[in-house]
């Protein structure tokens, strides 16, 4: 009787999918920073699990350098930032083991610039103004006191705030909204973006924090040859391109615990956050590290 060979039993190779790293974008004020006192102590918990995690968090903010320099060193943050709503993106030197094309060395950072200077924007701001008779008030025209004083910040921090590079925050001196609209229209006419924030519109051209957010993301992927999945935290109008730019998005409730409605029109598969301020961010981001 002839043998039959005997068969082997020949397992399927199985490839091993590591799951996606998280790479978290997140507004500042009123979001990680409380509105009343800029403190992020209720988000400690959820910092503390990002810096064992090693997971990286850019700061997207309205603020400027100079600022951001200051609440990085407090907090111990070593990652990139983008400043003024998108204008500029910061990376500090050797974070990414690559060349960044149409980078400049700015300080110990690698800039990448989005955004016009902000000597156009402001001139344009007054030009805008006169033309469809709105009275506007711009940070340009404030002393670092008058900015202590109608944001709450103290005088050194105003200070700061008004070191801007790109983007002007101004607010509407008794303006109806037709004059508003007016407003908004001349701007557009002039490829000039105007954005309301939760406190100030901002007056920008080519600033964009979408467009700094999926260049940082393209970095990560390129230098850190890993997968990633992105998230982003916001809660006003101009959290919006923030928001539309990464994998899961995350809109906490404003100070009087309601939803801006236009932004959840726009994002129909958000997250809501529990909670405002860094209370909320720091259970949304827990639970997104499934630590509860």
């Amino acid at each position: 009787m002839l043998a039959v060979p005997e068969r082997r039993c020949v397992r399927p190779l199985l490839l091993t999918v590591l799951p996606a790293r998280h790479l978290f974008f997140t507004e500042l004020d009123g979001i990680l920073l409380d509105p009343r006192t800029h403190s992020w102590s209720a988000a400690a918990e959820a910092l503390a699990e990002i810096e064992r995690r090693r997971v990286p968090l850019i700061f997207v903010t309205s603020k400027t350098r100079a600022e951001l320099e200051v609440l990085r060193g407090k907090l111990g943050h070593a990652h990139p930032f983008i400043t003024e709503n998108g204008g500029g993106i910061f990376i500090p030197e050797g974070y990414f083991n690559l060349r960044i094309k149409g980078a400049r060395r700015i300080a110990r950072y690698h800039c990448l610039t989005l955004g016009r200077p902000y000597r156009e924007i402001t001139t344009a701001l007054e030009e805008i103004a006169a033309e469809v008779g709105a009275e506007v008030v711009g940070f340009h025209q404030m002393s670092a006191r008058e900015i202590a004083q109608i944001t709450g910040l103290d005088l050194k921090q105003a200070e700061l705030a008004g070191q801007r590079d790109f983007d002007e925050p101004f607010y509407f001196a008794g303006a109806s909204e037709q004059a508003i609209q007016k407003f908004v229209q001349a701007a557009s006419r002039r490829r000039i973006e105007v954005a309301r924030g939760d406190r100030f519109w901002h007056l920008a051209a080519g600033s964009d924090k979408g467009r700094a957010v999926a260049h940082l993301i393209k970095l990560y992927r390129a230098a850190k040859r890993s997968r990633y999945r992105s998230v982003g935290l916001g809660s006003s109008p101009n959290d919006l391109s923030l928001l539309t730019a990464v994998d899961q998005a995350v809109v906490l409730p404003r100070t009087d615990g309601s939803f801006d409605p236009g932004l959840l029109s726009r994002l129909p598969h958000s997250t809501r956050g529990s909670a405002p301020g860094p209370a909320g961010w720091n259970d949304a981001v827990l639970r997104i590290l499934r630590v509860h």
